[in-house]
């Protein structure tokens, strides 16, 4: 009788463990993932506990601060058939309309956008996400960066959007992209960082954000945030073989955007900075031909003349690690750090030569001031006024003349506006300078311009 008590005892037991062990370990299992049943610190590092994906509060900010933008323009509208037969040029007006994003930036009604949002419009209207509607006040561009700054005259303060630093943004953070895709208001989409500083050569914009968050037609202008809700870019673009959503979406930073916005507001025009070095990105293949070992960091092949770079004693063959704190692998990443700046800024740059480390503060200068050191002329860029005054979209303003050859037209040279050297279009003065830096000082330039009346012009120098 004991040993059947006895026996009775421990199979109660080892039930009771069996029982206990599947509560503990398979009902638990079942209730909750693999990952929430793991140490917290764990669910911390990988980012999925239910606070870091709860976005609900970023969107509730979010939508709030981002407007939706109609652009009315006016274009002329040609008959072939009526010019064919009977010879008339008239052309037809006809209004045309288009939509996208803005993202407030102020209480009292300053707004951000993308220059091609805006572009040629005769009439702009915002719409905010409580359904009212203003007239805006185009306040400054920059074609180059794409970015536009608005101004609307609100009857009540308004919730505006803070900016964060991107350059501490994080590849595999997550974002929220939030616009006015196909005309459907307060849209919010969710992704990750993709990667940073994406250079898609679009002859100015090099630094993207790329995101996986969804972004279409109308998303343009829209606000990209981080989780807290805070700005760290302006959605500008998308790649794909459709036109809409693939996969991939660029957003300009939110350090580029608030430079620039900062500079039209303070200086009614954009202040560029350059370091004055001109190369490219390292790897296996260019490292080799080089004969170098360095296969990261920007490479210097020139040095421009009388630049801070120069000044500085950066040479060619040095290699560029960072700037200030900024780790510097591709010409996306410097150009992207730069455009932060202004001139007179200075730049911690370390850099390599011969082996060794070396730190030098770089002092940038006025990249809309380049001097051509050819026949003496000084150019700038020209703003927005003069592309409205004159309705032309590029050209270079001849600042000052320097030459003493050219000294007695300067009355008549000063303030004309380049539209092309030879067949060279006027893009910026960057592409002029280079242009005429490698002609020789003998050859003669045809150069065609639009004078201070506005007539066109062509003359020999």
């Amino acid at each position: 009788m004991k040993r059947l008590s006895s026996l009775f005892l421990v199979s109660l037991m080892s039930g009771a463990t069996t029982l206990g062990a599947y509560k503990l370990f398979f009902e638990n299992k079942s209730r909750d993932s693999i990952i929430t049943s793991a140490p917290s610190s764990f669910s911390r590092t990988v980012g999925l506990s239910n606070e870091a994906v709860d976005f609900t509060a970023a969107a509730e900010n979010a939508v709030h601060t981002v407007v939706h933008v109609k652009n009315v323009s006016v274009r002329t509208v040609y008959n072939p058939i009526m010019e064919y037969f009977y010879g008339y040029r008239g052309g037809q007006q006809q209004e045309q309309v288009g939509t996208g994003s803005g993202v407030i930036i102020s209480e009292d009604g300053y707004i951000v956008t993308n220059n091609h949002v805006i572009k040629d419009a005769t009439e702009l209207e915002v719409t905010l996400n409580n359904n009212k509607s203003y007239k805006a006040k185009l306040i400054g561009t920059d074609s180059k960066m794409d970015i536009a700054l608005l101004k609307i005259d609100a009857d009540e303060k308004l919730p505006y959007s803070t900016f964060a630093d991107s350059d501490q943004v994080k590849v595999g953070e997550w974002v929220l992209a939030v616009g006015n895709p196909y005309n459907l208001t307060s849209t919010v989409t969710a992704g990750i960082v993709s990667a940073k500083a994406r250079n898609l050569d679009t002859n100015g914009i090099q630094s993207f954000i790329q995101t996986d968050a969804a972004v279409n037609p109308g998303n343009s202008g829209g606000a990209l945030v981080n989780t807290r809700g805070e700005l760290i870019g302006i959605n500008t673009m998308i790649s794909s073989p459709t036109g809409s959503y693939a996969g991939y979406s660029f957003a300009v930073p939110s350090n580029i955007a608030r430079k620039i916005i900062e500079d039209i507001m303070e200086f009614g025009n954009v202040q560029r900075g350059i370091l004055g070095v001109e190369g490219g990105e390292l790897n296996s293949k260019v490292s080799k031909e080089l004969g170098i070992t360095d296969t990261e960091g920007f490479y210097v092949s020139k040095v421009t003349k009388n630049s801070g770079a120069e000044k500085a004693g950066l040479q060619e063959g040095d290699i560029i690690k960072k700037l200030d704190n900024q780790n510097i692998n591709s010409f996306a990443e410097l150009s992207g750090y730069i455009n932060t700046k202004r001139p007179n800024d200075k730049v911690q740059v370390t850099f390599v030569r011969d082996g060794k480390t070396k730190v030098v503060p770089v002092t940038l200068v006025k990249k809309e001031l380049f001097n051509t050191e050819f026949k003496g002329l000084e150019l700038e860029d020209i703003n927005a006024s003069d592309k409205k005054k004159f309705r032309i979209d590029y050209g270079v303003r001849i600042k000052e003349v320097n030459s003493n050859n050219l000294k007695p037209y300067e009355d008549q040279l000063k303030g004309n506006i380049i539209l092309k050297v030879d067949n060279v279009k006027a893009n910026n003065v960057e592409t002029i300078g280079k242009y005429l830096n490698n002609k020789d000082e003998n050859q003669n330039v045809n150069i065609q311009m639009i004078n201070r009346m506005g007539q066109i012009i062509q003359i020999i120098i």
